[in-house]
């Protein structure tokens, strides 16, 4: 796993140094650094596998560095872990608005941040058994977690990814918000989480978008 590269923005240097610590002992490599405006300059000449961001830090904040990160068409694709002492309601919706893959709170359990770093990493990757999908125009490939509208593609996050493959794999059947938060995210995430999430899926793609239906009180269905 010594491939997998991890950006790490913390202004706590204890924190920082046993998260790194803990990540290099996993096999990861890991970049630490105290303010934004570093981590921003270091992705002109890298880009990371991972970024652990926390949100509370001085100049460019974890939420500033997520935004100019989602604003950048070769970055779209980096998953993002916000690691904050906010943990109310409106701060994770705020996260996961602006493309976050997951919000962990302090205090946490390294064994917690261990393991929901490897979920994200694996959601990201290229693991998936599954095959290639029509919905419309659109061609969804599990395998290469790609989406495609002849070619163009259409730039979604490992979360996002994640729920419209559950969907398709679920046809014209309705999945419920607990399947989807437990199954598939894998996180202590409110249901008002996946609302923001659809949402964003249903703008991404398009008029295909429609074919993602509520179902009052339960969960989505994707249907044409």
């Amino acid at each position: 796993m010594s491939d997998i590269n991890v950006f790490l923005l913390e202004d706590d240097l204890d924190l920082a140094q046993i998260v790194e610590y803990n990540l290099r002992k996993e096999g990861y490599s890991v970049r630490v650094f105290h303010r934004g405006t570093h981590l921003l300059k270091a992705i002109e000449e890298e880009t990371p596998d991972l970024m652990l961001l926390d949100v509370m830090v001085p100049d460019y904040d974890g939420f500033r560095v997520a935004s100019v990160l989602r604003s950048r068409v070769e970055l779209k694709d980096v998953p993002i872990i916000f690691i904050t002492v906010k943990d109310a309601e409106e701060d994770k919706l705020k996260g996961f608005s602006l493309g976050a893959d997951d919000y962990i709170t302090k205090p946490f359990s390294v064994k917690e941040l261990l393991a929901r770093v490897r979920a994200v990493l694996k959601r990201a990757g290229k693991l998936s058994t599954g095959g290639v999908f029509k919905l419309g125009e659109l061609e969804v490939d599990t395998q290469r977690y790609e989406v495609r509208r002849g070619k163009e593609k259409i730039e979604l996050t490992p979360t996002e990814f994640k729920i419209l493959e559950a969907l398709l794999e679920n046809y014209a059947r309705p999945v419920s918000r607990e399947y989807l938060i437990e199954v598939i995210l894998k996180k202590d995430v409110y249901d008002r989480t996946i609302d923001v999430h659809i949402k964003n899926l249903r703008e991404k793609l398009g008029k295909e978008g429609q074919a993602i239906k509520t179902v009052r009180g339960f969960g989505y269905k994707i249907e044409l």
